[in-house]
């Protein structure tokens, strides 16, 4: 018996004895049952993405940690802070048709938001028949050589061992796309804008693949680091000693669409207060511009999460169908 439930049969022969007189003689007492604690679930396989450690470390001191999203809450519903040795989690399909996605978590560049075990997103495309690959990445303020670009390294090493490693998972490297969410939205669009350009020196074969994913999803993500629309939290992380808005305008991402951006998928709603909607119509004005195919769905409701009445909207079918049309699945 475990400890929560021993405390509260303790409680209920306490409080009963004293309600006995107001009861009839064949009255039962009613003892509620405690709230059942979630279990802790497997974590997922999982790989670190460099093998002699993250570049640019010298001056780093911060100590990764994993901690509850809520305190007392779901043991599952995690994130990484301070993050020092990224890594690549695995959810493998029952019946995988050769497509993969990288998913990028978000969380402001202050920490990641990732469960060890997973979620409900990677389930889904799995589901799908889609081996998806979660990461975690370093966080610019923890003092990385590369500073605001150290994600962004993370995110270039990432797709290049997913494609590296494709015949170990069944995959086709051809068939590789991103998504993110929030910060991690700007992060998979800055990866989908960036292959072509090296931010890191090579430490392996796999360093000699393409950083370009085939279609990109991008799910109420933060894009751009110009005022009046930028988000202040991710502004403050990737710049911690301030920034000017020349030094903004490379990490702004709207204004470095490259003419043959992957196609991108954009998801937002009109009422989140964390990261104004604004974010997602100037990329899309900037796609449309430069004749890159590109989708935008604007929900009514939904906050920063995209979540109506507890429940998610349809995001993720909505952009299943565009990812087909252009060739995820073959």
């Amino acid at each position: 018996m475990d400890r929560r439930r021993l405390l509260t049969l303790g409680a209920a022969a306490a409080f009963f004895p004293q309600m006995a007189c107001a009861q009839t003689p064949s009255a039962a007492p009613v003892v509620a049952s405690p709230k059942p604690v979630p279990a802790l679930k497997p974590p997922l396989e999982s790989f670190k993405l460099w093998p002699n450690g993250a570049p640019g470390a010298e001056n780093v001191t911060a100590k990764e940690d994993w901690i509850l999203r809520n305190p007392g809450g779901d043991p599952n519903d995690t994130a990484a802070t301070h993050v020092t040795d990224p890594i690549l989690m695995v959810r493998r399909p029952k019946n995988p048709n050769g497509a993969a996605v990288l998913m990028i978590p978000g969380g402001g560049y202050v920490r990641v938001a990732v469960s060890r075990a997973g979620g409900g997103t990677d389930q889904w495309l799995a589901d799908q028949g889609i081996t998806t690959f979660t990461m975690t990445y370093r966080l610019p303020a923890d003092g990385w050589a590369a500073g605001p670009q150290a994600p962004l390294q993370d995110a270039q090493r990432a797709i290049r061992l997913i494609r590296h490693r494709a015949a170990e998972f069944g995959i086709d490297p051809n068939h590789i796309g991103v998504i993110g969410f929030s910060a991690g939205g700007h992060l998979a669009g800055w990866l989908s804008e960036s292959f072509g350009r090296e931010f890191y020196a090579p430490v392996d074969a796999a360093d000699t693949l393409s950083t370009k994913p085939l279609v990109s999803g991008l799910f109420y993500p933060v894009m751009t680091m110009m005022a009046p629309y930028a988000h202040g939290g991710s502004v403050k992380q990737l710049f911690p000693n301030g920034a000017t808005d020349e030094q903004k305008k490379p990490v702004s991402l709207e204004l470095n669409v490259p003419k043959d951006m992957p196609p991108t998928f954009l998801a937002h709603a009109a009422d989140d207060r964390v990261v104004v909607a604004e974010n997602s119509l100037m990329l899309y004005s900037a796609l449309r511009a430069n004749k890159t195919p590109s989708e935008l769905h604007i929900f009514e409701k939904g906050g920063h999460g995209l979540r109506t009445d507890g429940k998610d909207e349809p995001f993720m079918e909505l952009w299943l169908p565009f990812a087909k049309r252009h060739g995820l699945l073959g």
